[in-house]
């Protein structure tokens, strides 16, 4: 059974902060949520999808963040506790709608938006705090700190939306989301809600000034909320040398800290979890005790420069402070922040000196791993067919000879900015930009630009935001190719199924909306290729760039080696014939193993020659086509 919907209050469980948030949900009683999968977010609704037919709610993967939230919210204008979950480039698309919802507020049932930031942009193509949109829509905004307050804080923000009815923003980042920790587990709510809209009721933001007075009066009202949160304490001396406000994982951080250097009598640290709109009284009581801050928060300087807001106003009455943070230097404003770099900042502010190893121990630690630990480049898992595509398009623009590129887009076909992907992407930013960009550079010929453009897009970046560029390429006449990865997978974020697969996010069959159909009906010309038939997809590929005119489509299909493992065996096996492979005498420049590039393809430097790693092989069979020699044999997997 999953622990998730486990029905035992009081019950101490190990769970993921995104788990956390979910099981915060369901003891709030949620019977709708939907998203649009991406990391840090996709385990929230993931968790809930594989409990939703046993737990009575819906749950939807949907197309792109701001149709999940526009989703949810129409359950709550029916009465029922809804939630959507999105990272940090999610909420831009979503914006403009939550910027709309702000004014017009929710319904009866409470709305919660879970934004799941990156720091570090570990699987993300930016670093963006989405905290903004808080202060920028007067939304209130919650920051658990540990995996008890991810649970609670979701329980808890759904109460809240309901009492000023206006959404509410709970925002995680990556080391919340994906570390784990104790939470102790609260009672399952018994009664469900029946949906219905009254129809007395609008939802639509008129009077724009009056309804933006109105959310003023809602945050000042919030306000008073958090003076007394149970989400905000602090830790230390009554009067400490040195304040250290802190937000999210930096409380993890800031105890570290503050433990390793022994300022347990000398430091405070006064954690915020309601970070918008700040509990104002409760930061000017601990501040009036002490003239240094030491700011601790993830990403952009929110946290620090709403308290000096603050602090100009309490200046004449409280004095003034001096303030480290992101704005002295002394914490990153960018990337992530960990207990070295807090341990470091703080030492620096109260000149506590603190080496704990020689200057140069990373320096030496490199060295001596580096001929333990084997190198492995950023690339294509084997068997990708992206590999394949990308070895297409790149043979076929070399045969076309006018200096064709590629615009690329958000997906696990990103790696073909590098030489996984033959450095073919040379364009890379929100997801349906490569299409978007195709289509301007589609309209420049009599600015006598003559190279071929392909956009490529994964299918479910197709469904999400691709389409609406295809189209306008279409109405516009531009001249590109869009090339379509369709791998039958949202792939990159752990393979959750969308439009094109048949298949909803609780595993009930689902109609297929038809890529190729769809296409073909806005009057475009659409090709389909396997990746794997390495010489059709080229000759596809370098067809339809040869064609001047209008937009053209080629699909290039085959399922993710991965989901295909877990379905089926592998179609070949796949072996080198050491007396064919003659190794660097091939006069290829080992095109196999260090062009080609697939993991499942090694270079055995004690014979010279190369060699099949039969545990990673997917036996796709594709490295046989690009060998010279032939010495690559697949033979059929039976």
């Amino acid at each position: 059974m999953s622990v998730i919907k486990k029905d035992a209050p009081g019950s101490n469980e190990l769970l993921m902060g995104n788990e956390a948030i979910a099981r915060g949900a369901l003891e709030a009683g949620v019977q709708f949520a939907a998203a649009y999968p991406g990391n840090p977010s996709s385990e929230i609704i993931g968790t809930l999808s594989q409990v939703a037919k046993d737990m009575g709610i819906y749950v939807e993967w949907s197309v792109n963040e701001k149709v999940a939230l526009e989703a949810a919210a129409s359950a709550s204008f029916a009465g029922l506790r809804s939630m959507s979950a999105m990272k940090q480039n999610g909420v831009n698309v979503a914006s403009d709608f939550i910027l709309n919802l702000n004014l017009s507020g929710v319904g009866t049932g409470g709305l919660v938006l879970v934004a799941a930031d990156d720091p570090a942009a570990l699987s993300s193509t930016n670093e963006e705090d989405s905290r903004f949109i808080s202060k920028l829509g007067d939304l209130p905004l919650l920051e658990p700190a540990t995996f008890q307050e991810a649970k609670d804080m979701a329980k808890y923000a759904f109460e809240l939306s309901e009492s000023i009815n206006s959404l509410v923003i709970l925002r995680s980042v990556s080391r919340i989301s994906h570390a784990k920790g104790n939470v102790l587990l609260g009672e399952l709510p018994r009664e469900k809600k029946t949906a219905r809209y009254d129809t007395s009721k609008i939802f639509i933001p008129v009077a724009a000034p009056l309804r933006h007075l109105a959310l003023h009066l809602k945050l000042k009202k919030v306000q008073e909320m958090y003076e007394t949160s149970s989400f905000n304490w602090y830790v230390g001396p009554e009067k400490p040398e040195l304040l250290m406000v802190t937000s999210g994982s930096g409380w993890f951080y800031s105890q570290e800290a503050v433990r390793t250097l022994d300022l347990q009598d000398r430091v405070g640290i006064l954690k915020v979890g309601t970070t918008w709109p700040l509990p104002a009284k409760l930061l000017a009581k601990h501040m009036a005790n002490t003239r240094r801050v030491l700011f601790v928060e993830e990403v952009d300087p929110f946290l620090e420069n709403n308290v000096k807001e603050l602090a100009a106003e309490w200046s004449p009455e409280i004095g003034s402070w001096n303030f480290y943070g992101k704005g002295s230097g002394h914490v990153n404003p960018f990337g992530e922040i960990n207990p070295d770099l807090i341990i470091n900042a703080l030492s620096k502010a109260m000149d506590k000196p603190y080496a704990p190893r020689e200057a140069n121990y990373g320096k030496k630690a490199l060295e001596m791993t580096k001929s333990l630990v084997p190198n492995r480049d950023l690339g294509f898992c084997a068997g990708c067919p992206h590999r394949a595509t990308f070895w297409a398009i790149k043979n076929a623009l070399k045969l076309d000879g006018r200096g064709g590129f590629v615009t690329g887009d958000i997906g696990c076909y990103s790696i073909g900015l590098g030489p996984a992907g033959y450095f073919q992407l040379k364009t890379m930013h929100a997801m349906g930009s490569g299409t978007g960009l195709a289509t301007g550079f589609g309209q420049l010929k009599p600015f006598g630009f003559d190279q071929p453009v392909l956009s490529v897009c994964g299918d479910s970046t197709f469904f999400h935001a691709a389409i609406p560029a295809l189209i306008n390429g279409v109405y516009n006449q531009s001249n590109f190719v869009m090339v379509v990865l369709d791998n039958s997978a949202t792939a990159m974020t752990g393979f959750q199924p969308h439009a094109g697969t048949g298949e909803t996010a609780t595993g009930s069959p689902a109609p297929v909306v038809d890529i190729e159909k769809l296409c073909a009906s806005l009057g475009v010309r659409v090709e389909t290729c396997d990746p794997f038939d390495l010489q059709d997809t080229t000759d596809k590929v370098l067809d339809l760039v040869s064609q001047e005119g209008g937009v053209r489509v080629l699909i290039s299909r085959r399922k993710c080696a991965l989901v295909k493992a877990k379905e089926e065996k592998a179609t070949y096996k796949v072996r080198v014939d050491p007396e064919k492979c003659v190794g660097e005498a091939c006069g290829c420049a080992r095109i196999c193993t260090r062009i080609f590039k697939c993991p499942g393809l090694i270079w055995d430097k004690e014979k010279g020659k190369s060699r099949i790693d039969e545990v990673i092989c997917t036996g796709c069979g594709v490295c046989a086509d690009i060998c010279p020699q032939s010495a690559i044999i697949r033979e059929e997997n039976k």
